[in-house]
């Protein structure tokens, strides 16, 4: 389990954020399993070790839990099979280093080595990130990959006179990288474990997401990318706000007026060169908007990565649903060739998916699920709504 270690109070640093409209203060470490270990000061003995022994394989249920973090992760000395994500299974991939988002799971098969090595190896897990405006946690959290010495009576006790490996981490906006690994993905597509990705589509959407602002209030003092500016996430130009009433609670007893309108945009009403040079006015407008799907719907979503405020991957999940990733790529969305090149043989099925930075990713879903459901990175977040069959 991959999280964050915070000195100061989380809801203390997101009121000071909505207050100064900045980027909010970033964390004091990650961890693993809680631990922040041996890389961080003061910290030595907290750290998480795994015990092993030679010749075995084991399967790890990585998770990662940090606030706003897309983390590589690797093991020094051995390569890892990656086996499942989202709790999907794949085709299987050996590779030496993972990337894995917010909100997202992975399992792996970590085969030790034949014999005792007599040697200990890191397990590191550090932040990718292309962000510039942003603001993120660039540090590096380490657990230890210990072996069971056969000549020792007593269990896997940690040798300090062992040699300790590091592996080699990809650069932090290695963005090649991040999209040759997730390129690799895909589902088993097999008889006991088919792929059923819609072939047909009823409804399409594009949905640019990233970063805009908002003025400043009146004699305020603002910490956006202007002095009197905030930053403002925005999906379609719409930054959501959040109502006090349920959403569920309005859409049953039909009493939405007031509390949110059915008119979500369906793509960008002022369309603009989204990776390339800004434009003029990057303000964005508030409001609680749903997107109204009809039960059964199969839909298509693409999202647009924007550089307004500079080009960074956005990790989306979808609440109430598992969506197939049908294509992805870098620059502009192209409505006309893109969609030729979709896998819509195994695409690989997930709930949260990372939409790549000054690019592109589009996933396929049928609208199966009645409810009103978050589509959501915090703070970028959309809403849909799914009647059941009678509404």
């Amino acid at each position: 389990m991959f999280g964050e270690w915070w000195t100061a109070d989380t809801e203390a640093v997101i009121s000071q954020a909505l207050q100064t409209g900045g980027g909010p203060n970033v964390s004091d470490a990650f961890t693993i399993n809680g631990l922040p270990g041996p890389l961080y000061n003061c910290s030595a003995k907290d750290t998480f070790k795994l015990k092993v022994q030679p010749g075995k394989t084991y399967m790890l249920r990585i998770i990662n839990a940090a606030l706003n973090d897309e983390l590589f992760f690797s093991i020094a000395g051995h390569r890892l099979t990656v086996v499942d994500v989202d709790a999907v299974y794949i085709k299987p991939i050996t590779v030496e280093t993972i990337l894995i988002t917010p909100g997202q799971t992975t399992n792996v098969l970590l085969t030790t080595k034949p014999s005792y090595p007599g040697a200990t190896y890191y397990m590191l897990a550090a932040p990718y990130s292309t962000a510039r405006p942003g603001t993120f946690d660039n540090t590096t959290v380490a657990g230890i990959l210990e072996y069971k010495d056969p000549a020792s009576p007593s269990p896997a006790a940690f040798n300090k006179n062992l040699p300790v490996l590091r592996p080699t981490l990809p650069q932090i906006n290695d963005t090649s990288f991040v999209a040759n690994y997730t390129g690799r993905l895909r589902s088993l597509a097999t008889a006991e474990y088919p792929a059923d990705v819609p072939r047909e589509v009823d409804r399409r959407f594009l949905f640019t997401v990233g970063l805009g602002t908002h003025p400043c209030a009146v004699n305020g003092t603002c910490q956006g990318p202007t002095n009197d500016t905030r930053f403002a996430a925005s999906v379609n130009n719409v930054s959501f706000v959040l109502p006090t009433t349920a959403l569920l609670q309005a859409h049953f007893t039909g009493r939405s007026n007031g509390v949110y309108s059915p008119n979500f945009p369906a793509a960008p009403l002022v369309p603009f060169n989204y990776t390339g040079t800004p434009p003029n006015n990057t303000n964005v407008a508030n409001g609680t908007k749903l997107v109204v799907l009809p039960y059964g719907a199969s839909v298509e979503l693409v999202m647009q990565g924007t550089s307004i405020l500079g080009a960074e991957s956005h990790p989306l999940h979808l609440h109430g649903f598992n969506f197939f990733v049908v294509g992805q790529g870098f620059g502009n969305f192209d409505p006309v060739k893109d969609p030729a090149n979709y896998n819509l043989v195994d695409p690989v099925e997930r709930n949260t998916v990372g939409v790549p930075a000054a690019g592109w990713v589009a996933i396929r879903f049928r609208a199966d699920n009645p409810g009103t459901y978050q589509f959501n990175r915090a703070p970028v977040t959309c809403q849909l709504d799914v009647p059941d069959q009678q509404s």
